[in-house]
């Protein structure tokens, strides 16, 4: 298969893909069942209001909407999708004919019972993104994207999925591989990826969740807000890196939880000028400084 097959290929495919998910809604279907949890967590903000003078429409609301639909649809149908598939047969093509590598499985877990295949990939994905998301923090040029992410200033629950697109190519090109050497797919098992969102817009919303003891595993609002507090730590770079698990953090030494931090200021130095429209902060980061 050439590589404008492929291009072409993914292209139509996803783009086809996208319109039946829209105008098809099915059990498997991610684009609605995306709706119906943030519907779900937007209405435990406002049934339980943690920061009861936070507006119901906070700073930057529908923004972070356009962020929702923009980085898990319409950047796919923009050319993302497409060029990726070129990149990963590129890939695997240089694995083939330099090191004659056919095959990226190391770890063939197919066999295993389903829940044991559906913790190991929400498992190992979980690690990777921790360890991705701590080099966002400190590799400058990436910390410059992530700002897009940080430069919320009131948090609710669809500011979990404002981030830069370049961060999409950047964690997604690091899964690839560990994931592949376990036989996935980065798309694979919808139901982890149900589940991690779900954890993750918990961990935004303006909701107070008390997890008790399992608040060492999982990651909560009551920490992450303090992942995006204005003023860290005199020295660090960032505090409190899990997406949807907490247990890295306190394993490796990066969980900070100073006090109750319901009314902390968010952001970062420079977040009340910094872009708040979404082409603005699409270039922020490739503006010299």
């Amino acid at each position: 298969m050439t590589y404008w097959h492929t291009f072409s290929e993914s292209f139509s495919g996803y783009a086809t893909y996208l319109a039946n998910e829209v105008l098809n809604p099915h059990w498997g279907n991610f684009f609605y069942w995306l709706i119906a949890i943030s519907l779900l967590v937007y209405a435990l903000e406002l049934l339980f209001p943690w920061r009861k003078n936070q507006p119901t429409i906070r700073e930057d609301f529908w923004l972070d909407t356009f962020y929702m639909f923009f980085n898990f649809f319409l950047f796919g149908l923009v050319g993302y999708n497409a060029v990726s598939s070129v990149v990963s047969q590129g890939f695997n093509d240089l694995l083939a004919n330099t090191l004659g590598i056919r095959n990226l499985v190391a770890l063939n877990i197919a066999t295993w019972p389903y829940w044991a295949q559906l913790l190991v990939l929400f498992l190992v994905r979980d690690f990777v993104q921790w360890n991705t998301h701590r080099l966002l923090h400190y590799v400058p040029f990436l910390w410059e994207m992530h700002k897009v992410h940080h430069s919320v200033r009131e948090m609710g629950y669809a500011a979990h999925l404002r981030y830069h697109f370049g961060e999409t190519i950047v964690y997604r090109s690091i899964e690839y591989l560990p994931l592949a050497m376990i036989g996935f797919g980065i798309q694979d098992f919808l139901l982890v990826h149900l589940f991690t969102i779900t954890i993750g817009h918990l961990n935004h919303a303006n909701i107070y969740l008390p997890l008790g003891p399992l608040k060492y595993i999982f990651n909560n609002p009551q920490m992450h807000i303090w992942h995006h507090v204005k003023d860290l730590p005199e020295g660090s770079s960032g505090v409190n890196y899990g997406i949807s698990l907490s247990v890295w953090d306190y394993l490796f030494g990066t969980a900070w939880i100073p006090s109750d931090g319901r009314d902390i200021k968010l952001g970062f130095e420079e977040v009340d000028t910094y872009p708040h429209d979404f082409f603005g902060q699409m270039f922020q980061p490739f503006q010299r400084k």
